[in-house]
């Protein structure tokens, strides 16, 4: 019988009302049970109050959500945002360590929009802000107006690496059309990170953890909206799946 690995995904933290919450969307949880073949488990944003390397020596999996906030600037010697930026420094303190104790254990990544930037600040990369006021780059933004289903349409076409994760999974496809719905994006690429998608106007929209041993993959979009209607996001989320599955056969073997 096949384990169904365990897949933490770190939450956000939000204000409803009178109360602090931590939350997460449906479609990251749907995503790790129906797409990846996992049991999620939402990580509450403690922060230093959790114990990362006991934590990720229970998981098989580590999901790192997009995000309605933005990582805190500090983290990678960016200039203070712009009043009224929204940004969650429970999520910072809370994903930033568990990326890092999921690479030093060999646990498999897969990073998602603001999980994909988190993955690049906390290997040493660097952020745009405000992609839209790069020279030379275009509004990655989505239409905030429009309806979730164009919101989250296709929007460009990224480049795939040849000979990369990506194209693998997409068969060889030396491009495929992607949603886009990001302000920020990646500024310096950190080392330790290949290359495995890039945006026409030339901006890094995937990556790799190089010298990981098992899967660890970021990309900037959401594959994970209505991946069953999307070859590659669905092939992206079993490849994670499958790498979950074979850490939890090695975990049950020690």
């Amino acid at each position: 019988m096949m384990l169904k690995p365990l897949i933490g995904i770190p939450a956000c933290t939000r204000q409803l009302g009178e109360h602090p919450f931590h939350v997460c969307g449906d479609k990251y949880v749907r995503a790790v049970s129906d797409g990846a073949g996992g049991v999620p488990l939402l990580i509450p944003a403690l922060g230093n109050a959790l114990d990362m390397d006991d934590l990720v020596g229970r998981l098989d999996g580590l999901l790192v959500t997009g995000s309605p906030s933005n990582v805190e600037p500090q983290r990678y010697g960016g200039e203070p945002s712009e009043p009224g930026t929204l940004h969650d420094p429970d999520r910072d303190a809370t994903s930033l360590p568990l990326i890092l104790a999921a690479l030093e254990m060999g646990v498999p990544l897969l990073g998602i929009c603001r999980g994909f930037q988190e993955l690049n600040v906390a290997l040493g990369g660097s952020l745009h802000q405000k992609v839209h006021e790069v020279p030379g780059l275009n509004d990655h933004r989505e239409d905030k107006t429009a309806p979730l289903p164009v919101q989250y349409g296709p929007a460009h076409r990224v480049r795939l690496t040849p000979g990369g994760l990506l194209s693998g999974l997409a068969n060889g496809a030396e491009s495929v059309s992607v949603n886009s719905l990001h302000g920020q994006g990646l500024r310096r690429v950190a080392e330790g990170l290949s290359v495995e998608a890039v945006a026409e106007d030339g901006l890094v929209e995937a990556v790799r953890v190089t010298a990981a041993p098992s899967f660890a993959l970021a990309v900037q979009w959401h594959p994970e909206w209505r991946f069953w209607e999307d070859p590659l996001s669905a092939a992206l989320l079993r490849a994670f799946g499958s790498a979950a599955v074979e850490h939890a056969q090695r975990r049950v073997r020690r």
